[in-house]
């Protein structure tokens, strides 16, 4: 684990040659969402498969870049372009852009996903700020001997998602009148979509959606004392709804959306 410090020290010095400004926000673009990148105004990019120690993204929808540049006036780091673990990837692969952000600098991390609606209110195209989450589905990514530089053995997750940025965000779609809901998001690993008993079971546990990503960012970016402010697309409906589901039509509805989280990211960083 030592050697995930040094990776981490490595991967830093070759960016701040690349980049030498400090990002005060880093930023996790979900599956169709890549987009919102032409919102940022570019001074540097940097393809996955450049970097050091970095994985490259697989999935359709996922751009593979890492972007640093203004957004709102304030430096920003974007991910165009996540890691799963139904990729393959360890979970220490998945969480290292994560603790790579908070290497240069990042005081708040904004993830988004694309994610399956489990509670009825939910229409496709739809934002869900997540304040809280069911993580059962997946693996933690703090097993394994801890390593305090980075955090502590147990963290805290009373608070996972800041509720300063929820407030912020919340008081920001109302004044722009963008309709959110607010809610639970249930993890699991993919890459199947849920059958239609799991998305009951997802829902009878209190989850308002569900997806395979970010849960995993959000506890090692906690363990390090990063605030998180999270919001997924519903991009499906899984209670009563659809029969079927596919990739396509997921990517279509979270481009649909794209929008709109825009406007709330924009928003929220021009806050920071």
């Amino acid at each position: 684990m030592a050697d995930l410090i040094a990776q981490l020290n490595e991967t830093t010095a070759f960016i701040r040659k690349q980049y030498p400004h400090e990002p005060v926000a880093g930023i996790v673009l979900g599956s169709g969402l890549g987009d919102f990148a032409s919102q940022i105004e570019i001074e540097k990019e940097l393809d996955y498969r450049d970097i050091p120690h970095f994985p490259t993204s697989t999935v359709e929808g996922h751009k593979g870049k890492l972007i640093f540049g203004k957004l709102s006036g304030k430096r920003v780091v974007a991910m165009a372009g996540r890691f799963h673990f139904y990729e393959g990837y360890s979970v220490e692969a998945i969480t290292f852009p994560i603790r790579l952000m908070k290497f240069l600098g990042i005081k708040v991390l904004l993830l988004s996903n694309a994610a399956g609606g489990v509670n009825p209110a939910h229409k496709v195209g739809d934002l869900m700020i997540i304040n809280d989450h069911i993580s059962f589905g997946t693996l933690n990514p703090l097993i394994g001997k801890n390593i305090e530089q980075l955090g502590p053995r147990f963290p805290d997750m009373s608070e996972p998602y800041s509720k300063s940025l929820i407030a912020k965000a919340k008081a920001i779609a109302n004044k722009q009148q963008i309709p959110v809901h607010e809610g639970v998001y249930f993890v699991v690993t993919g890459p199947t979509f849920e059958t239609k008993a799991e998305y009951k079971m997802i829902h009878l546990l209190g989850a308002d959606a569900v997806g395979m990503s970010t849960v995993q960012e959000n506890i090692v970016a906690v363990h390090m004392g990063l605030p998180v402010f999270a919001i997924s697309v519903i991009t499906d409906l899984g209670i009563g709804h659809q029969e079927t589901i596919t990739h396509e039509e997921v990517l279509r509805a979270a481009k649909n959306a794209e929008p709109k989280l825009s406007i709330l990211f924009k928003e929220l960083i021009a806050e920071i």
